[in-house]
């Protein structure tokens, strides 16, 4: 695949500097170096900034409701399971709308890619709380702060179930070499990508806060996974002033469209071996 080949004529319109296209750069980048050709893969794209990127990526794919990025990921998997499936969402279309969505795609284990871009705001429409803001944040909508506790997305995603989670920050390289991963691994992936929103939720020095887990994080351990992913609450910044990064979490698990013999089989023969 030539660096072209993903390319479309539709001008960005995201903010300058917005952190999305550190995203998209990386997506790109991932999907380019894949070694396979631009039919292999299909997007789903939810409601909110980050939907933008299905205008930018000249792939199969299409916008969904807001919320229900999950459900139709599953349904292009089990109607081709030889498709490479990426769902992108927002915090607020993945943790508010979405929710119940996003529990249960960890919980069936489809062998598909979740990124959910979480600047911590509704930012398309001019920053409202999501349910990763941090309490006391204020708005227009919220004078007097957020009064509630937000979710710490990690910490439930490995309670779901989720084979493989992973966390970085909206860095074109940190994006890249997550999606890589998340494509080698057999099940369902959860990457969600820290991007500070530069006009509703700038976040000075985010990234600087950040770590990377290193080698001697076992990541097929699920309590150490619990434990690195308390370390950062989303609440502020962090309890200890640093962020972790990178794969918390990583096992291999029976892939749901793996168990159906009808769903095995359109694997290995398309829809050439399914009788109508």
């Amino acid at each position: 695949m030539k660096p072209t080949d993903l390319n479309t004529t539709i001008p960005p319109t995201w903010c300058p500097g917005c952190f999305n296209f550190q995203i998209l750069a990386g997506v790109k980048k991932a999907l380019i170096n894949s070694g396979k050709k631009p039919e292999d893969f299909a997007i789903v794209a939810g409601i909110g900034c980050h939907a933008k990127i299905y205008d930018y990526l000249k792939v199969n794919g299409l916008n969904s409701l807001h919320g229900r990025v999950p459900p139709v990921c599953l349904g292009l998997k089990l109607g081709n399971p030889n498709l490479n499936v990426f769902g992108f969402s927002g915090d607020g279309d993945a943790y508010a709308e979405g929710i119940s969505h996003t529990i249960h795609a960890a919980r069936y284990n489809s062998n598909w890619n979740y990124i959910v871009h979480n600047n911590q705001v509704f930012a398309l429409t001019v920053g409202q709380s999501t349910p990763t803001t941090e309490t006391g944040f204020k708005d227009k909508t919220m004078p007097l702060g957020v009064k509630t506790q937000p979710i710490n997305i990690i910490k439930l995603m490995l309670s779901a179930g989720a084979s493989f989670v992973a966390r970085v920050f909206a860095d074109v390289e940190q994006v890249e070499w997550v999606i890589k991963e998340a494509m080698k691994h057999k099940g369902f992936s959860f990457i969600e990508i820290l991007q500070p929103c530069i006009i509703f939720h700038p976040h000075a020095g985010y990234k600087e806060k950040t770590y990377m887990l290193g080698k001697e994080h076992d990541k097929t351990n699920f309590k150490e996974a619990m434990k690195k992913a308390e370390e950062f609450d989303y609440n502020g910044i962090s309890k200890n002033g640093k962020i972790p990064l990178g794969i918390f979490y990583q096992v291999q698990k029976p892939v749901f469209e793996e168990q159906f013999p009808q769903f095995k089989k359109l694997g290995k023969e398309g829809w050439k071996g399914v009788k109508r």
